[in-house]
């Protein structure tokens, strides 16, 4: 039997990445199927460095990999792995090693792992956890998704509100029951209603005779289990909390949640909007095969041919035109493109401030007539470069003059609309980073066209 050996070099790391050198040990021990090395070289990594690196491998690469090292696959590096490869890697681990992992995952994680799972597979995971920790996670699956309830972990450090300084610090130091992270003691009656916190700081830094209520933070929120994860995220933004207790219907305590799931929530969030706004499908990923990839992005991709269409009809409306001063065909994308840059600009702006609900109905009249203003200003910025180059290169003002005044035009139809379309679908209860783009983009290349060309026929022709 082969006796397991230590790797013979040290894996290093360039800015909090896994440098090439370690890369190429890592397909070396993979590609001699040499477990042990493998095991080595990975042993001191941290458990997010190696999800990253199983994400970063093709699907076949990583059977082979999880063949090797599944054994070590344990609850923090499965709960750091992106969900969109998670399911791929749980069906390939031995149920003794899934068993274990989930077992030393706190609930919230359990539920984050097992939420989209099919029935059968559910059971055999709950299966694994012991009495408590399954009801805690049922319970959570019980509440809606993307709800705070979904969000949060039931291990919970509360103290009876008449409790002193002292009386909590002996009971934490007995208690082994305790999660690995917690950052508040909660303060309950007896009808477990959340009353205050206590940070872990401010008790160890009091005398033992202080009453826990002397010491109670100000940002003492609780949340409803039924909140959506999103305003979840925002409270915490806003508040600047580290952690805040959840509450059932009848303002009972049922659970925590801690910052970095409400950051995660924040993240996704973020990188939702951005996907939604290049239409792309908030499941890609860069491991996804070229099928797969395709098959997400072809739906906007027809969209976008037919909104293009809509383009080319008013184009040709002014077949004429074109015609006589061929010239034109050229220099019409000037102003139809430049429009989109700015209603992309303004539409960026206004899809993160309804994010951050910075934009309201209170002050969207405001927002809305600084977009105008700013359109303006800048279509003259640009009008007044194109009829120079019109007259300096071109050798015909008009033309120049023709080009600024479209220009003006499509500015302040760009920067107007890159918040009016984003306020409208926000309005009729679609989210705005989806099919905005599509629309503010369409409405820029027709109005261009529109107006450069019906404005050259007019003054020109």
């Amino acid at each position: 039997m082969t006796e397991p050996r230590e790797a013979e070099t040290e894996i290093p790391e360039d800015d909090f990445q896994l440098s090439r050198a370690g890369q190429e040990a890592i397909n070396t021990a993979i590609d001699a199927g040499d477990g042990p090395a493998l095991d080595g070289l990975l042993e001191p990594m941290h458990a997010a460095d190696i999800a990253d690196l199983i994400e970063q491998l093709t699907p076949a690469r990583r059977r082979e990999f999880l063949h090797l090292y599944s054994g070590e696959i344990d609850g923090e590096i499965l709960s750091e792995i992106d969900e969109s490869i998670r399911d791929e890697v749980v069906e390939q681990l031995p149920r003794e090693v899934l068993a274990e992992a989930v077992r030393e995952m706190d609930s919230d994680d359990v539920v984050d792992l097992i939420e989209d799972m099919d029935a059968p597979e559910q059971q055999e995971i709950l299966a694994a956890l012991d009495d408590s920790d399954r009801a805690a996670v049922e319970r959570s699956l019980n509440y809606p998704e993307y709800s705070a309830g979904r969000l949060m972990q039931s291990e919970v450090v509360t103290a009876p509100e008449h409790w002193t300084v002292g009386e909590t610090i002996d009971f934490l130091r007995t208690e082994e029951w305790l999660p690995d992270q917690f950052y508040h003691v909660i303060l309950v009656d007896p009808r477990r209603h959340p009353v205050g916190y206590v940070t872990l700081g401010k008790l160890l830094a009091s005398r033992r005779d202080v009453a826990l209520r002397a010491i109670t933070e100000d940002s003492f929120r609780t949340i409803s289990a039924r909140a959506e994860e999103g305003d979840v995220a925002y409270v915490f933004n806003k508040y600047h909390l580290i952690s805040a207790p959840v509450v059932d219907e009848d303002d009972r305590l049922v659970g925590v949640i801690t910052i970095d799931d409400a950051m995660s929530v924040l993240d996704e969030e973020h990188e939702e909007d951005f996907l939604r706004m290049a239409r792309v499908s908030d499941d890609s990923h860069v491991s996804d095969g070229p099928f797969q990839t395709a098959r997400q992005r072809l739906p906007w991709l027809v969209t976008n041919l037919f909104t293009a269409s809509l383009s080319a009809l008013v184009i040709s409306r002014f077949e004429s035109t074109l015609a006589q001063l061929v010239i034109l065909a050229a220099l019409m994308p000037i102003v139809a493109s430049t429009g989109g840059i700015a209603g992309t600009q303004s539409l960026a702006v206004a899809v993160r401030a309804l994010a951050t609900r910075e934009l309201t109905s209170a002050n969207a009249r405001r927002v809305i007539l600084r977009e105008l203003a700013a359109g303006m200003l800048n279509g003259l910025g640009l009008a007044v470069i194109l009829f120079l180059a019109g007259s300096l290169i071109l050798g015909a003002p008009m033309i120049g003059a023709v080009l600024g005044m479209a220009m003006i035009a499509n500015q302040i139809v760009a920067a107007t609309g890159g918040v009016l379309v984003p306020l409208g679908l926000s309005r009729l209860g679609l989210d705005p980073a989806l099919a905005s783009g599509t629309f503010v983009t369409t409405m820029t290349d027709m109005m261009g066209f529109f107006a450069f060309l019906g404005l050259a026929s007019w003054i020109l022709i």
